[in-house]
């Protein structure tokens, strides 16, 4: 594994935001939804793809808070923008579980 140094991980903007909307992308190669997350008042919104179709419905989506990378360029999925990177984990089957907060955390705060 390669090591980085501290400076390197304060480059990395990962917060905390609230699922407020998912819809189907049936365009997407692989089962996907489209997400939209409420990173806070300074952030705003931000869009993405996320492959968690195996774990979660729609419904089960909602009001989520996840973990987020907000600062990496816009990447074009078929015919939708991902603003932001949804973090998780695969299981022993290569299906994702979304990285969640334990707690109630304010929208917007930064993983130190």
């Amino acid at each position: 594994m390669k090591t980085i140094t501290w400076a390197d991980f304060e480059k990395v903007a990962m917060h905390v935001g609230t699922i407020i909307k998912v819809e189907d992308f049936p365009e997407a190669k692989k089962p996907a939804y489209k997400v939209w997350v409420d990173f806070g008042e300074e952030i705003g919104t931000k869009k993405t793809s996320a492959q968690v179709t195996f774990h979660y419905t729609k419904h089960d989506l909602l009001g989520k808070q996840i973990l987020g990378v907000i600062n990496f360029e816009p990447k074009q999925i078929a015919n939708f923008t991902s603003e932001f990177l949804l973090t998780g984990f695969a299981d022993t089957d290569g299906n994702i579980i979304i990285s969640t907060v334990e707690k109630p955390t304010p929208n917007g705060s930064k993983l130190i």
